[in-house]
């Protein structure tokens, strides 16, 4: 999502797309069972999150469909739409349900290598490919009337999973080879220092030839693109050096900060978010693959300490509740874009974080935070699934809720929402997609080139 260089307050008119329709009637449902242990919750909330990208993909390409609505209203005719960045986060949670057994290592095999050739034959613009793409016909669907090219940063979440599939089947039996280096081909193809407007010392989120640079988001932190310049500087093909890292996403080490909140150090200025951080995606979209624990550069010395303070501000936040919303507290919090509640109850869309605090609560939040505050995100899991089974619909918790509002929920859900809660989970239980990406050789070199160090592989 664009949330980093247009003001988050008034995100919700950029992103006209989105439904503006009334909730729909549902069927009274019955909650979990209280005594469900953890273990049985995170494997539930898993594979019920792995359904949206498993039973409700988009049927010809087999990517992650930009959205999918239970009541099948769709006001913008955009079911075939498929989202790169959220088909990135499907890609790694595709993984974790071949991991956990959810499903069939030889079926995901044949539905990835079927996603690789849709991609290969899909618009691509110096290799980098648009934000949304007609599943169908493989050609760009324009995110708006000047996005209609390359998207660094979607092409940067899609990454990061393809570099994850491959290491997954590299070293497998014949099928499992091809899938890898077609993964290897599309990785290579990425001409990320073409984003550069081929010598400025920052990389540029959008290129596109009918319109060139003109949208003109230079990626400068801190919000949720870390991952693009990791990438960026990974490349064996395309790569950019450590300077525009350092110049551009750091703007030069002036995103540094000294401010607290709730006693907790910031670390970083988040753009537009300053006091109490950003939406919490921006703590989960660049690290399904790049593990935080123990890593640091020239100017953070610990990313995990980051991202972990932003999340326990944001809980802390919500646990005082200032603005007084009925239900906010230890077990029902988080905030981050997502849909959203219109005034006149019907479904929108908003990026909420403490400066813009509408009373919803997006489960994605709380559910991919687990890493960083595993009893609190418990706890939301525990009261969601055992409480208000209301709030679960057919692919997990729906995308956005609120107590306050009469229990409203609108029975939607997104892929970049929804990727990230499976991944982000078992990164908490295993580490497993951490260890793939930061074992990948590129990705090893690209952290050194940066200057980058971690304790726990070994990175100096």
């Amino acid at each position: 999502m664009k949330l980093g260089f247009i003001s988050i307050l008034t995100v919700a008119s950029f992103f006209s797309c989105h439904a503006q329709v009334k909730n729909q009637e549902v069927v009274k449902k019955v909650p979990v069972k209280n005594n469900i242990t953890d273990k049985q919750l995170m494997d539930k909330v898993q594979k019920d999150a792995l359904k949206y990208f498993w039973e409700y993909a988009e049927p010809h390409s087999m990517l992650g469909r930009e959205r999918y609505h239970e009541d099948d209203i769709y006001p913008h005719n955009d079911k075939h739409v498929v989202t790169t960045g959220g088909s990135g986060f499907g890609l790694a949670t595709i993984l974790v349900g071949v991991e956990r057994g959810f499903v069939s290592r030889k079926e995901a095999v044949k539905r990835l290598t079927t996603m690789m050739d849709f991609l290969a034959k899909a618009d691509r613009f110096k290799g980098a490919w648009s934000h949304w793409i007609n599943g169908e016909t493989g050609k760009t669907v324009p995110f708006g009337k000047k996005d209609n090219g390359g998207d660094l940063v979607e092409t940067a979440f899609l990454t990061s999973g393809i570099l994850m599939v491959r290491e997954y089947f590299k070293n497998g039996n014949a099928e499992e080879k091809a899938l890898a280096k077609k993964c290897d081909e599309l990785w290579k193809g990425i001409q990320w220092n073409w984003y550069t407007k081929g010598s400025e010392k920052v990389l540029y989120w959008h290129w596109s030839p009918e319109y060139q640079w003109e949208m003109n988001f230079p990626l400068q932190g801190y919000n949720e693109c870390m991952i693009t310049y990791i990438l960026a500087a990974s490349s064996p093909t395309y790569s950019i050096d450590a300077e525009t890292y350092y110049k551009g996403w750091t703007r030069s080490g002036t995103f540094l900060s000294d401010k607290t909140k709730y006693d907790l150090p910031m670390y970083v200025k988040h753009n537009f978010a300053e006091e109490y951080g950003g939406p919490l995606f921006w703590a989960h979209y660049s690290y399904i693959g790049l593990d935080p624990t123990g890593l640091s550069d020239k100017l953070i010395k610990n990313y995990f300490d980051l991202n972990k303070n932003q999340v326990l501000i944001d809980y802390k936040y919500c646990v005082e509740n200032p603005k007084q919303w009925k239900g906010y507290g230890p077990n029902y919090w988080g905030l981050t874009a997502s849909y959203s509640r219109n005034e006149d109850g019907t479904t929108g869309y908003n990026a909420h974080f403490p400066q813009n605090d509408q009373g919803i609560i997006s489960p994605t939040a709380a559910l991919s935070s687990f890493p960083y505050s595993p009893k609190e995100s418990m706890e939301f899991l525990k009261f969601i699934y055992t409480q208000k089974p209301e709030f679960i619909g057919s692919a997990g918790p729906y995308d956005a809720t609120s107590i306050n509002y009469n229990n409203w929920f609108t029975p939607r859900y997104l892929a970049i929402d929804q990727g990230t809660i499976a991944p982000m989970i078992e990164n908490y239980r295993t580490g497993f997609l951490w260890k793939l990406f930061m074992n990948a050789p590129e990705i090893q070199q690209g952290l050194k080139k940066l200057s980058f160090q971690s304790t726990k592989y070994g990175i100096k």
